[in-house]
């Protein structure tokens, strides 16, 4: 079965750094599209940020300049770098990708299972 592992979550001051890793398992092709959300308690699931297939990427205005997504297709990984980090970047932090199968060659949408983000003042 297809799956996203996650990591690189933490404890962290603000104005800190963390790269959170998502890993896909399993008989992986490619990945196609891919996202990071968060949700803080008592708030709703936001996408931060977004990279298409070709590598076009968007983030939600919080953390435009501050956040940086990426992938790496031959090691079937996404990446979430966050510089300058603030206390309310603290949240449960989710990979959500779009990814080929092979040899069977369907599209499966995978969700990581979260990583804790807490940013400190």
């Amino acid at each position: 079965q297809v799956q996203l592992v996650e990591s690189g979550g933490g404890l962290v001051q603000a104005g800190g750094s963390l790269r959170l890793s998502c890993a896909a398992s399993g008989r992986i092709f490619s990945i196609n599209g891919a996202g990071w959300y968060r949700q803080a308690p008592g708030k709703q699931r936001e996408l931060v940020a977004a990279i298409t297939s070709g590598g076009s990427t968007k983030y939600v205005d919080s953390v435009k300049g501050r956040f940086t997504i990426s992938r790496d297709n031959a090691k079937n990984t996404v990446y979430l770098q966050m510089n300058s980090l603030k206390p309310e970047d603290t949240a449960v932090y989710y990979c959500n990708a779009d990814l080929r199968t092979w040899p069977a060659g369907y599209d499966y949408d995978a969700w990581g299972q979260g990583t804790q983000v807490t940013v400190s003042s």
